[in-house]
């Protein structure tokens, strides 16, 4: 079939062309010819969650911050009746007042920072035993470095201490416990080539 060159240009002709360029040419435009009604969609109550922490320890320390604080006015340096005790690596700063024999460590309660251990309590109340005043003094440590046993030995030195100041009669029966002295007992470093202090590997022959 033979297509005229006249039908051609008329058809070519009818069609129209728009030479406008969008400013926006990333940007789509929707026109809404009806609204959408949402009614029908059911309402979503928002999800309120409400969470109340109870923290009764750190209310607890808090408050025996404030109260050391109000005993000792000036802080532990200003204090008279003190005593520094030393154990291992741990270093404890010791302070007595007259009280009902409370012991107060790092601004927390013995029991529960010497993690309830019988032994360390024991260390730190011994002095105290000896001489009849379990109940008269109250005990304000600052411990720092070594462990927790390190520390509840060096608490118990400087309590010793610290019962000098009040009287020099109190040297006799704390001498005769060995409460007096300093226990110079350390880890013995680790040597090159062996495992541990004094531990050598294996030996092979072959």
């Amino acid at each position: 079939m033979a297509v005229s060159v006249a039908s051609l240009t008329s058809s070519l002709s009818s069609l129209s062309f728009s030479s406008q360029v969008s400013l926006k040419p990333n940007t789509l435009s929707f026109h809404r010819s009806k609204l959408i009604s949402i009614s029908h969609v059911a309402k979503i109550s928002p999800l309120v969650v409400s969470a109340s922490v109870a923290s009764p320890e750190g209310l607890e320390n808090a408050d025996l911050k404030k109260y050391v604080k109000s005993r000792l006015l000036g802080g532990f340096a200003a204090q008279t009746i003190f005593g520094t005790g030393r154990r291992k690596s741990a270093i404890a700063r010791v302070v007595l007042q007259e009280g009902t024999g409370k012991v107060i460590i790092n601004y927390r309660d013995a029991k529960e920072y010497l993690q309830g251990n019988p032994l360390w309590l024991q260390y730190v109340k011994v002095p105290l035993v000896t001489l009849g005043y379990e109940s008269s003094y109250d005990v304000f440590v600052k411990a720092h470095g070594g462990g927790l046993s390190g520390q509840a030995q060096a608490i118990s030195l400087g309590v010793a201490r610290a019962l000098l100041k009040l009287s020099e009669d109190h040297r006799r029966p704390l001498r005769k416990e060995g409460l007096l002295t300093r226990d110079s007992r350390v880890v013995e470093r680790k040597k090159a080539g062996l495992k541990k202090a004094r531990k050598a590997p294996q030996f092979s022959k072959r």
